[in-house]
Order: structure tokens, then C-alpha cells, then sequence
């Protein structure tokens, strides 16, 4: 069993790095050439990841505890356990979203490229002027109609347990006037855990909780909501 797990990881990682290149200039072709909208192109990025999932034995299922307006704008707000949560989100969450992602990213080729072009949006997570800037430009893009993932943890779980949220998504959500959903996605620690390169086989869960109205929370209440969000998804991930 070590063996073939050995094997499937190797491969995985080889395939990640085929299908990323390839999922980006399609995205690129799409956009260009067809004249493909951002809404389109996501079917790219869709297959790329449940091609992966498929590769590495994992299988998803998202639960839904409420209907979400599909003309509303959300920040989801979910946990950070593993790069699979990437995965599994880009290949099964049913609501059009988009990344909010270091400006870092967005410098790689090809793939930066792609990631602008699709209209994900960068954030500078440096301290100052520029930081805030980013953000009330993110804050604006969302306000439109723009509803993105983000991960308040900052970084993944060593350990697969949920971190203090950062309130920074908060400012976000505040600024921008839009609910937030908190978000719970287990099983992924236990497939990929942070700083290891091999895959395992196993099963992600996905549960969508109810938004969380923001209007009533003023920018000094970012840590005050930051603490309720993350309360509800601990709430979701004991749910049975």
C-alpha cells in the first residue's frame, strides 16, 4: 500500500504540473480569441481540479444547509487544512466565485495571466498603504457582484485544526456590504497535510452554512465578527 501510494503521489504531482499550464492557456484562448467570459472559462479551472481529484483516489460531497440567492454577492469564508480545499472548491462548489489571491500569484506566467484575465482578485498582504488600497478595490469588486473565497486562517493547519480568523476578510465583507457564509471542508488534512508531497486516497465533505449578515457590524467589529464566522464553521465541522 505504501508502494502504490508512493506511485499515485508521484503521478499526481506530474499531472498537476501538465494540467496547470494547459488550464491556463486554454483560459487565455477562451478569453481571447473565442471571447469567452470570465463566467465561461471556469469550466477550465473546474476540470483541472476534478481531473486531479480523480488522479488521487479523493472523492467530494457539498452540503447545503439553505438555498443561496443566486443574485447576491458572498464572501465564503471556509478553513484551510491542506491544498486539496483549493481543489475540491474549484471543482464542485456550485456558486460562481472567484479567488482572492496574493498578488504574488498573479506573477506567475501563464498562470498569473490566466488568473487576472478570468478576473480573480489580487490582494498586497504587506502592511501600509498599498494593503488598504487593495483592499478597497476588492471591496468594491465584490459590492458589484463579485463573490470570492477566501480562507481567514491566513495559512494552512499544521495540525488540521481550525485557527483564529484573521480580520481581514472582515474589513472586506464590512466594506463591501455582503454577507458572509461560513464554510467547513474536512477530510482534506488527512489526504494531503501541510508540508507533505504525497497524496492519499480518502473523501472531502464540503458544508455551506447560513450567511451571516454583516450590515449590523461597523469596522471596529472586525475581530467581533471574525470570531462569530469563526465560530460557525467549528459548529459546521462538528455537525453529523
Amino acid at each position: 500500500m505504501i508502494i502504490v501510494n508512493f506511485f499515485r503521489g508521484l503521478f499526481v504531482l506530474i499531472l498537476i504540473s501538465f494540467l496547470t499550464p494547459l488550464a491556463s492557456l486554454a483560459t487565455l484562448v477562451a478569453i481571447f480569441f473565442l471571447r469567452w467570459p470570465p463566467v465561461k472559462v471556469v469550466v477550465f479551472p473546474r476540470t483541472w481540479a476534478k481531473c486531479i481529484l480523480a488522479a488521487s483516489g479523493v472523492s467530494v460531497a457539498v452540503e447545503e444547509k439553505e438555498q443561496l440567492d443566486a443574485e447576491q454577492p458572498y464572501i465564503f469564508a471556509a478553513n484551510h487544512q491542506s491544498q486539496f480545499d483549493i481543489f475540491a472548491l474549484q471543482g464542485y462548489f456550485k456558486t460562481d466565485f472567484r479567488w482572492l489571491a496574493k498578488k504574488e500569484l498573479f506573477r506567475i506566467p501563464l498562470f498569473g495571466s490566466a488568473m487576472r484575465k478570468a478576473g480573480h482578485i489580487s490582494i498586497d498582504r504587506s502592511h501600509g498603504r498599498k494593503a488598504l488600497l487593495s483592499l478597497k478595490k476588492a471591496a468594491k469588486r465584490i459590492s458589484d457582484g463579485t463573490s470570492v473565497i477566501i480562507f481567514p486562517e491566513g495559512t494552512r493547519s499544521w495540525d488540521g485544526q481550525l485557527k483564529p480568523f484573521k480580520p481581514g476578510g472582515m474589513y472586506l465583507a464590512i466594506k463591501a456590504g455582503v454577507p458572509l457564509v461560513p464554510v467547513a471542508i474536512m477530510g482534506t488534512h488527512e489526504i494531503l497535510a501541510k508540508g507533505k508531497c504525497m497524496v492519499r486516497p480518502g473523501s472531502i465533505v464540503i458544508r455551506v452554512g447560513k450567511p451571516i449578515d454583516t450590515r449590523g457590524f461597523n469596522l471596529k467589529q472586525k475581530q467581533e465578527l471574525a470570531e462569530t464566522v469563526q465560530q460557525a464553521v467549528a459548529d459546521l465541522m462538528k455537525t453529523a
